[in-house]
């Protein structure tokens, strides 16, 4: 056994003693194991995973799953010992998967928020691929508040004094950060059809009264059906399968695929945590290749597992090329350990 993993075991039989010797309290670690994997081309619980409404999709001969982790929290010492006999399986500190000062809950909470933003950042950079680039929507008016009747949900915001929006950060840095009582005059465009309407700030939180977000412009809507998931990690395959379904072409050349890897809504791909429990969870589901964000090509070539090869990442565009050489018999870009 590993020198970190005799001074692990012997931190937690120390702990498990101190806190009463008999192993039976939770202890302050946690375990990781694989967790299920999701065909993000399929169904879950009877509902397609990726809905497209208003458009036509296409259907594919193989899966493209997005991998989860599972965390064991009350975990006793016969958990913690037995946990380093089971290759699965890791035990780590608490800490690492629950911040101190943050409960269960607020963790929890987090990671349902970040994987609902993983969803919209999935979509935006999907259609953005398709040849549908987003811009800032009005998606919200607040009823009695300064926009109200002059703004309408679905506008496309073109202009804030002149000065030209193509972004929802850029129109809160000139429309969010004024002054109550500044009069705004704002240019939009509405089914097709341009205008301007002249609107008073409040200032503060309320600011014109209406919320603007990057959507968008496509014939169609896409929605994502999956809520037993949290944290952000889904986000490249969400995007993989959205373009998977609404192109002719199919991406995973009838075998099945799966990765992981948080997205922003430029395309780029974030590392994320669980790397060796996702690859053996890919594995069992029968993947022939593995999706893995440049960041945690390190760990992902210690945690190798035999027989399923690992893809390196970067963006969503890496990710199509990796897709297209793989489908076509061809060797994508592989994961490397970091050393020269």
């Amino acid at each position: 056994m590993k020198r970190r993993g005799v001074t692990l075991i012997a931190g937690v039989l120390v702990t498990a003693l101190l806190g009463g010797g008999a192993g039976l309290c939770p202890l302050p670690y946690v375990v990781l194991e694989p967790g299920p994997t999701v065909d993000t081309l399929g169904r879950h619980e009877a509902a397609p995973v990726i809905n497209v409404t208003g458009g036509e999709v296409s259907a594919s001969a193989g899966q493209l799953r997005l991998t989860t982790v599972q965390v064991e929290t009350e975990v006793g010492l016969p958990e913690a010992v037995a946990s380093w006999f089971d290759g699965d399986r890791a035990l780590v500190p608490r800490s690492a998967v629950y911040p101190p000062g943050q409960s269960t809950e607020q963790v929890d909470r987090e990671n349902t928020e970040l994987f609902a933003s993983s969803q919209h950042s999935a979509v935006t950079v999907a259609l953005r691929e398709l040849g549908y680039p987003p811009r800032p929507q009005v998606t919200a008016v607040t009823a009695g508040g300064p926009s109200a009747g002059a703004l309408h949900v679905g506008d496309v915001i073109t202009e804030v004094d002149d000065k030209g929006v193509d972004t929802a950060e850029r129109f809160a840095d000139l429309a969010g950060r004024v002054a109550a009582g500044t009069e705004l005059t704002i240019a939009y465009t509405r089914a097709g059809r341009g205008g301007s309407v002249t609107v008073t700030s409040e200032g503060g939180s309320v600011g014109i009264g209406a919320r603007v977000e990057q959507q968008a412009q496509a014939p169609f809507t896409v929605a994502i059906d999956l809520d037993e998931i949290g944290g952000p990690s889904a986000g490249l395959m969400f995007t993989l399968g959205i373009i998977d379904k609404l192109t002719p072409a199919d991406l995973t050349g009838g075998r099945i695929i799966a990765g992981t890897g948080a997205i922003d809504d430029s395309g780029a791909v974030a590392p994320i945590g669980g790397i060796p429990q996702k690859l053996i969870g890919a594995k069992a589901a029968g993947a022939k290749l593995f999706l893995v964000p440049e960041g945690n090509c390190a760990e992902a070539v210690r945690n190798a597992v035999p027989g399923l090869p690992m893809a390196k990442v970067a963006t969503v565009a890496e990710a199509l090329r990796a897709l297209r050489t793989f489908a076509a018999g061809g060797v994508p870009a592989p994961c490397a350990d970091g050393r020269s």
